[in-house]
């Protein structure tokens, strides 16, 4: 017997958290996800930390590393920890990238490292950074040039100068000569993903290789006066700037990006990788340089061809079982998200699996907030559609609302993104019912649920008493609602915390398709006895 179409729809960045003024996911009018918890089985699940592959629990959760963990069905090392461990091994300094790098660093020409500085631990971490300025100077460079990039967005939305400004004095006492050279926004220059906002890695090519952009004696100079010039403004999007006398790269240099996180590391690898044939930009002189990743960020297009630490081999999927059982697979989202639901959920993979087909909707340009409804709307539609076919056997979505709204620290905003997504859900949900598929509603990781900043259990509060905006994700577990009408499955709920970990949808996606769960899965979520 045909097993019922299975859907799974991911809310992004939509957490279990406080249930207070400060939740936007409480405080939004969600009727629809409200419904379905109050009428179906439902779960919390650990979204963050060690459950998905992070060094520790206090390590945030995010897209790439949930999306990771949902489609491996188990949990795999990520890179913030296969990070830490390459370069406290030392095995990171023993590839032929950082050997290429220090050659070119001892003969003459600048080494530039270029990434986000923050310790966010979501793209980066600002302690790898200082291990490869400390193995730099071990191995004899002597002219070493940092492009540092400014988050506000995985930490406080103005946490710029807490990393700079002991960076620069860092840089200052060690031999030789040690700078910032550039710096910008993570949203303004360099860390575009997907071919949203190529103009975006432009700016970033021109800013770090051919010193564009304002100029300021010091890199924390620049960012206090950034701040002056736009008390709105947070360190996200603040525009480009060049340090003191920097000129730019030139012929012998070496380029390392110590991001490790890929989404938003593959087009400025393209940009400094690519030949004459590039087309994306106008690059001007293209210097050369020898260049590498602190991981490789795609596997399948080799991006980029140089990298210091392997990133994480996961095999065995849940869509290559799918395939494998020669299942219809429909996997869609907006062009923000559209790489979690396609590459990151089949293990770092490119292109779709034999009977899979993707479904990308363009997202609007320009911060999330302007446009809170993004496009929930075209993604049901596209949802609706298949289900109502017929033509697939699973379909995956992602909503992208409570994530992308969430980043812009607007709490006003975020309600409605998440309005929209209760909108969306309901058109999905509906076509499940009407075509008798089972719906599961999930989040990758929390965010909308946590909009001011906390800290041991309360709201951390600015001299003047307000509370502090919030940009980043969670720790907060996500919920996990199992809706099929048969009635005939039940969840492992615990009031008091998470009942599992986002690596088991894995299994319970391939069970209620009829696939048999492979070796090594953790285990489905599922209990057959009835709706609890």
């Amino acid at each position: 017997m045909k097993q019922p179409c299975v859907v799974l729809c991911i809310l992004d960045g939509v957490g279990w958290g406080r249930r207070d003024d400060g939740d936007a996911v409480y405080l939004a009018d969600m009727p629809v996800f409200d419904r379905l918890m109050a009428e179906h089985p439902w779960c919390l699940l650990q979204a963050h930390g060690t459950a998905v592959g992070l060094p520790s629990d206090g390590d945030m959760g995010n897209s790439e590393v949930g999306h990771n963990a949902m489609g491996a069905g188990r949990v795999f090392d990520q890179g913030a920890k296969l990070v830490d461990q390459a370069l406290e091994s030392g095995r990171a300094f023993e590839t032929e990238a950082w050997q290429t790098a220090m050659a070119r660093a001892t003969g003459g020409g600048t080494l530039h490292l270029m990434g986000l500085l923050s310790d966010g631990n979501v793209h980066s971490h600002e302690k790898h950074v200082q291990a490869l300025l400390d193995r730099a100077q071990r191995d004899g460079a002597r002219r070493v040039r940092v492009h540092a990039l400014t988050d506000g967005r995985d930490v406080q939305a103005r946490s710029a100068l807490t990393w700079l400004a002991p960076l620069e004095a860092d840089l200052a006492q060690r031999p030789g000569d040690w700078a910032v050279a550039t710096g910008g926004g993570r949203m303004h220059v360099t860390m575009d993903r997907y071919g949203a906002d190529w103009p975006m890695v432009a700016r970033g090519w021109h800013l770090h290789v051919h010193a564009q952009g304002r100029r300021f004696e010091a890199a924390t100079a620049a960012v206090q006066a950034l701040y002056d010039d736009d008390p709105s403004i947070d360190d996200q999007y603040l525009p480009a700037f060049v340090v003191g006398d920097y000129a730019g790269m030139a012929d012998g240099d070496a380029v390392l990006l110590f991001n490790f996180r890929g989404d938003r590391a593959v087009e400025i690898c393209q940009a400094f990788e690519a030949g004459p044939d590039f087309d994306r930009f106008d690059r001007g002189r293209v210097p050369d340089v020898s260049f590498a990743g602190m991981m490789q960020y795609d596997g399948d297009l080799l991006v980029p061809a140089a990298y210091l630490v392997e990133p994480p081999q996961i095999d065995g999927t849940v869509g290559e079982a799918l395939s494998v059982a020669g299942l219809r697979v429909l996997a869609t989202s907006e062009t923000q998200k559209f790489g979690h639901v396609t590459y990151f959920f089949n293990g770092n993979r490119s292109a779709p699996l034999p009977g899979e087909s993707w479904k990308k909707v363009e997202s609007w340009a320009g911060p999330a907030d302007r446009h809170p409804a993004m496009k929930a709307a075209e993604i049901a539609a596209v949802v609706a559609e298949a289900v109502a076919s017929g033509d697939y056997d699973h379909v995956r979505c992602n909503l992208a609302n409570g994530d992308m709204v969430g980043h812009t620290g607007r709490i006003d905003a975020t309600i409605e993104g998440l309005q929209a997504t209760d909108r969306a859900l309901e058109v999905i949900a509906a076509a499940c019912r009407a075509a008798g598929a089972t719906l599961l509603v999930t989040a990758d990781h929390g965010n909308a649920d946590e909009m001011y900043k906390t800290k041991k259990g309360a709201y951390v509060l600015d001299p003047s008493g307000a509370r502090i905006s919030s940009s980043s994700h969670s720790l907060n577990p996500v919920p996990f609602i199992l809706v099929e009408g048969a009635g005939r499955w039940s969840l492992p709920h615990q009031s008091d915390g998470p009942a599992g970990g986002l690596a088991q949808i894995g299994a319970t996606l391939l069970h209620l398709c009829g696939v048999p769960i492979p070796d090594g899965y953790l285990p489905s979520l599922l209990d057959d006895g009835g709706a609890a």
